[in-house]
Order: structure tokens, then C-alpha cells, then sequence
């Protein structure tokens, strides 16, 4: 069969033969993955949730896994990352729920524009956000905001499972109506008595006690010292969770996925040089954005896809200079080495093979 598809490839030339069955059905393909919408729910506050059908290459996720999907834009094709919320090892389905950011081209564009029959692209999953297999005795689940996707899919994945140790899953939102598939969850602690849903809710009439703090988790999980804890939401989040287990000495039991772009702030005194995209031709000064940034505003148009330093889409050579990771303020200066463009700024003058 491979043989057969390959020669067909070869007849097909110069196009992919996927580019010739697109034209007669777009989930219709060989080699690439895609997946067609089947259902549109707006259950929540400005999110959307898809299902979606995926081609036979599509081999199931890993809960808390991510994947890349892609739509057509006013004739511009746009990447982004997001996470399945479908129980593990799902190969016929695939849920996706998308909350649409104010400014999100994509996450908008499918709030507004999502129908049964339209078909995206869409990558294999990708990412180490994944539960151990054993399964640990006890287990954590803290999101915040969207970061629910990935431990919703972990919640469904040990629901499905029977698992018989202890959860606690905890979600922060604004307000009850801001949080997707809420009944779902509620139905599901219901079900299992042994596994824990609480809400917290944080807006303006909410008050600062509705944050997370050292109390809250002993309270709702007195037994937290024995157990994996998963976070993905917001830095504040994710800072006050690592912060209490580091003051208990536990800083390895703590999983996070960060979906937020870095916010290092940049001094403009240590602004200085230029950036050279040697590839190109280009040079631009450095003006303390990222080098994806920076290459956009020069003209250029490298691939992407996450823009948080998730996918690797964006992964370029650094010829030479030196750059500084965003989210970490780690400095590089090896030459020939790949770094993610949307998480790194230049340090003076730098050569990046684009």
C-alpha cells in the first residue's frame, strides 16, 4: 500500500497528492491529518466547544497532551495550539473547547465562524503534560481560566478509568458561568465519591479569598503531601501553587503547563544592537520584542504556532550573538544552536538563520 501511494505521489508531481483529493472532499486525504467538524456547542461564557472527526491517521492523545490545528483566515493560514479534552486514547473523536480571547484572531474566528462540515487541519499530539502511567495513589487537578482543557481531559481520563485513588479537582474562574462543562463536572463528583470538584470564583464580588493559598488546599485535600498535583491557568496561579509546595519541600510533585505568553519585562537601557535574519537578507534594530516579533515587523514570515514556547514551530538557528530565554532569563551564546523565536529576545547584536 505504500508502494502504491508513493507511486502516486510520483504521478501527482508537483503537488502532494493530498492537494488533489482536498479538491474533491478536504477531510479526504493520504498522508495529512485533518479533522471535520460534526458539532458546535457555545457552552460557556465566550467559549466554543467542537467535536470533531478526525482522518484515520489520527492516533489518539495522551490526557493533558496539546495539538496544533490550523484554519484559513482571509486567505492566510493560522496555527494554534490547543488541548483535547476528550478521555485518553480516543481515535474516532476528538473535543476541542476553545475560549475566545479578546484578541484571539483564531479563537474568535471559530467562536464566530465554527460549523458542522468545516475542516481543519490539525498535528498529532505533542507534550509531556501527561499523567504517569501507573497511575499515582493520589491526584491533584488545579486550573484556571482556559488551563482547564488539558486536566479536564486528565478528570474524564481516571473517571473513564474507575480509578480508585483520591482527586481533588479545583478550577478558578471570574464566575460560575464563565466555567465550561460545569454540569458535566458536577455530575461527575456525583459519580465518583471519591473524586472532589470545587469551583472558586474570583471576580469583583468574590474578594481575595477566593484565591489559592496553603489553606484552601489543606482544606479541600488534607492529604496533598502524598499527592501529584497538575496545574495549568495563569502565572499567579501557577506561582501560588509552587509556592506552597515549595514551603513543604515538595517542589517535584508539582506538573504545570503554561499556556500565557512570557511577560518579561525588558529594561530599555539594555536594548542595544541589531538583529541580522541572515537568510533573508534582513536586518533590524533591536527593539526588545521577541525575535518573532521582530522578524514579523521586518517583513518576514516565519512559521508558528503557539507564540508561548509550547510547539517548537517557531524553532530557528542562532547563528551567533547572544539571546535571552523570556521565560526563564536564561542567557545563550553557543553558536549554530536552535531556539524558539517567540521566547527569546536579542542581547545585543545577533544572527538568526531566517
Amino acid at each position: 500500500m505504500v508502494g502504491l501511494v508513493d507511486l502516486v505521489q510520483t504521478l501527482t508531481t508537483p503537488h502532494a497528492i493530498d492537494r488533489y483529493l482536498e479538491l474533491i472532499r478536504p477531510s479526504l486525504t493520504v498522508r495529512d491529518l485533518r479533522a471535520e467538524i460534526v458539532r458546535v456547542r457555545h457552552d460557556a461564557n465566550g467559549s466554543v466547544t467542537l467535536r470533531l472527526r478526525p482522518t484515520r491517521r489520527w492516533a489518539g492523545h495522551l490526557a493533558g497532551q496539546y495539538v496544533q490545528i490550523a484554519v484559513v483566515i482571509d486567505g492566510v493560514k493560522h496555527t494554534r495550539c490547543y488541548s483535547p479534552t476528550t478521555v485518553e486514547g480516543q481515535v474516532r473523536e476528538l473535543e476541542l473547547t476553545i475560549r475566545a480571547h479578546p484578541h484571539g484572531l483564531v479563537s474568535r474566528y471559530l467562536w464566530r465562524e465554527a460549523r458542522p462540515g468545516m475542516v481543519l487541519d490539525l498535528t498529532p499530539a505533542a507534550g509531556t503534560f501527561v499523567l504517569p502511567d501507573p497511575r499515582p495513589e493520589r491526584i491533584v487537578l488545579i486550573s484556571g481560566g482556559s488551563g482547564i482543557t488539558p486536566v479536564l481531559s486528565m478528570l474524564r481520563t481516571l473517571a473513564a478509568e474507575d480509578y480508585p485513588g483520591e482527586v481533588l479537582f479545583l478550577h478558578y474562574a471570574r464566575s460560575a458561568e464563565a466555567v465550561p462543562h460545569r454540569a458535566e463536572l458536577a455530575g461527575l463528583s456525583r459519580e465518583h465519591p471519591r473524586l472532589r470538584v470545587e469551583f472558586r470564583y474570583t471576580g469583583a464580588q468574590s474578594g481575595a479569598s477566593r484565591h489559592f493559598d496553603h489553606d484552601t488546599l489543606a482544606d479541600l485535600a488534607p492529604w496533598f503531601r502524598d499527592a501529584r498535583v497538575y496545574v495549568c491557568g495563569p502565572e499567579r496561579l501557577m506561582a501560588a501553587v509552587r509556592a506552597v509546595y515549595a514551603a513543604e519541600g515538595l517542589e517535584s510533585s508539582v506538573h504545570t503547563e503554561e499556556f500565557t505568553p512570557p511577560t518579561t519585562a525588558v529594561d530599555p537601557a539594555d536594548v542595544t544592537g541589531a538583529t541580522t535574519f541572515s537568510a533573508s537578507g534582513v536586518r533590524s534594530e533591536n527593539t526588545g520584542a521577541s525575535l518573532l516579533e521582530q522578524a514579523e515587523a521586518a517583513g518576514l514570515t516565519p512559521e508558528y504556532g503557539c507564540r508561548m514556547g509550547i510547539c517548537l514551530s517557531c524553532t530557528a538557528i542562532r547563528r551567533s550573538g547572544c539571546t535571552r530565554n523570556r521565560r526563564t532569563g536564561e542567557l545563550g551564546s553557543d553558536p549554530d544552536q536552535p531556539i524558539q523565536l517567540c521566547i527569546n529576545d536579542a542581547v545585543g547584536d545577533v544572527d538568526i538563520a531566517i
